[in-house]
């Protein structure tokens, strides 16, 4: 049996994202420019008022997220990955606003030092960024590193929340 998925737009002033919706929490985020393919998939029927709700969350952690806003609540969140993945998305959500560590920091803190090509790897399948804050983690020396929505995204989110590289 498939499960129902929905994809809703969140337009703010940096434009339009889309936010993904599990049965069980919020499950992606594209940012604008990237997401052509994925208004089609839109639903046809009503949203459930569960969705509607986390949508209405999940708007307002965005707007507040964007601003640079530090106290945040977030709707549930669908970590969908590996346990590799998850651990260092679990990771991930420790680093506080304004704060950075490097792609071998979260290796180590997850008990997998040698793994930082991987840690890499699960910051880009990373499919809730701004949520999980993958743009908090960086390259060695703290050089910017990469970023699934762009380097000017990175830049912009760490510049919002008083991180300057």
């Amino acid at each position: 049996m498939k499960t129902q998925t929905f994809t809703l737009p969140i337009s703010t002033s940096a434009g339009e994202f889309l936010a993904h919706y599990s049965q069980l929490g919020l499950a992606g985020i594209n940012f604008p420019g990237r997401h052509d393919s994925a208004r089609a998939a839109a639903p046809k029927e009503g949203v459930p008022s569960e969705v509607n709700e986390w949508h209405r969350t999940t708007k307002s952690a965005l707007d507040k997220l964007l601003a640079g806003e530090r106290h945040v609540k977030f709707p549930p969140l669908d970590l969908c990955g590996t346990e590799f993945q998850k651990k260092v998305w679990r990771e991930m959500l420790k680093i506080a606003s304004g704060k950075t560590k490097s792609y071998g920091e979260i290796a180590e803190a997850i008990g997998k030092p040698g793994a930082v090509r991987a840690v890499g790897g699960a910051c880009g399948a990373n499919r809730i960024p701004v949520f999980v804050p993958c743009h908090r983690v960086l390259a060695a020396n703290k050089k910017i590193g990469g970023f699934s929505s762009g380097l000017h995204w990175k830049r912009r989110l760490l510049e919002s929340e008083g991180v300057i590289i």
